[in-house]
């Protein structure tokens, strides 16, 4: 009796296991780090200033005369704004972070025996690799304090707090020291600190178990320092004419908590040119946005020897390894789940 080939359901969705708030920002004094009534919010202002002429010029606007009169115009501009106060040296931002079971387990598919090959794939991987890697990057970068972004950078000291919530208080908390740790590799670095909180990450991903993580750094950037909210991408501009919108949740400034999942699933190394890029977010197709590069590409090219180079984004590998049994190397095998815990809509709808 034939067997009916098997095929990618055109209905797949997860939903992501990594499921982090907003991050708010505070500040206060480094001294005052444990005392949590200490710590106000930090508001937005706007601010006007006159800017100069500094874009690249075109061919036909690069005279002297039409420079000098390009320049005696005002460049105006309101922004939006974020800093410490005169009084405060350093920033607090906290946020939760919930770990949710059933990795690999779709939220949607309409093709029960792809749904069942899949299973039994990603039951395969965590009895051969477990979830401990993954968890390891995912609790380094939370150590590191990379969800900080531009904030870590040039800060004099950063400490984070991460603690296990149970029934609203901390069971369990853990300390580290931001700036001891990489940011461009994961190694032993952490001790057994690290170790703790990644085997509580790996639990919570592979079981049905609730993990629930309150995540505080404090940052000590200078008394009066400017900080770094997300910033706003404002479609409508006929609801005002500032420059620059920053995100603000209930008048105290915050960070997208889309942005502080993405610091958190950076933990990509297995692309190809990792060595000399370090780690990207795990995205189906290694996109990053800020080099206009997606590092992971579905048709690679040739090698020098004129060999096709292996085709390691997302959907190559995930179908080689369920629709052809070829499974990838341990290390893509990593991303190919990464990718599913990140989530989203995988469905091959047939449609060009």
């Amino acid at each position: 009796m034939a067997t009916t080939k098997l095929e990618t359901a055109s209905v797949l969705a997860f939903e992501r296991k990594l499921d982090p708030s907003d991050a708010l920002m505070h500040a206060g004094t480094w001294q005052a780090r444990a005392d949590a009534a200490a710590w106000t919010p930090i508001a937005l202002r706007e601010k006007s200033v006159r800017g100069t002429i500094s874009n690249r010029l075109k061919a036909g606007e690069q005279d002297p005369a039409k420079l000098d009169a390009s320049i005696q115009k005002p460049n105006l501009q309101t922004v939006d704004v974020a800093a410490l106060p005169a009084e405060a040296d350093t920033l607090r931002v906290r946020f939760s972070l919930r770990v949710l079971g059933g990795a690999g387990t779709p939220s949607a598919c309409n093709n029960a025996d792809y749904r069942a090959k899949l299973l039994a794939t990603v039951e395969g991987y965590k009895q051969a690799q477990g979830f401990g890697e993954l968890a390891r990057r995912y609790a380094a970068n939370l150590a590191n304090g990379r969800f900080l972004w531009r904030n870590r950078v040039g800060a004099e000291q950063v400490e984070v707090q991460i603690a296990q919530l149970v029934d609203g208080a901390a069971a369990k908390r853990w300390v580290f020291d931001a700036l001891q740790l990489p940011l461009r590799r994961f190694d032993g670095a952490g001790g057994a600190a690290l170790d703790e909180l990644a085997a509580l990450i790996a639990e919570g991903l592979a079981v049905d178990r609730h993990v629930l993580l309150e995540v505080t750094a404090f940052v000590r950037l200078g008394a009066g320092q400017e900080v770094f909210p997300s910033q706003e991408l404002v479609l409508d501009r006929s609801r005002g004419d500032k420059s620059k919108t920053l995100y603000e949740v209930d008048k105290v400034a915050a960070i997208h908590s889309q942005k502080i999942g993405n610091a958190i699933r950076t933990i990509d190394t297995w692309y190809p040119g990792a060595d000399g890029q370090g780690p990207i977010a795990v995205e189906p197709y290694g996109s990053v946005t800020t080099e206009g590069k997606a590092y992971r590409q579905p048709n690679p090219g040739k090698d020098e020897d004129g060999k096709p180079k292996e085709k390691l984004d997302f959907y190559n590998l995930l179908d080689n390894w369920l629709l052809k049994d070829k499974a990838p190397a341990v290390e893509q095998q990593h991303f190919v789940v990464a990718t599913l815990i990140r989530g989203g809509v995988f469905g091959d709808s047939g449609k060009e």
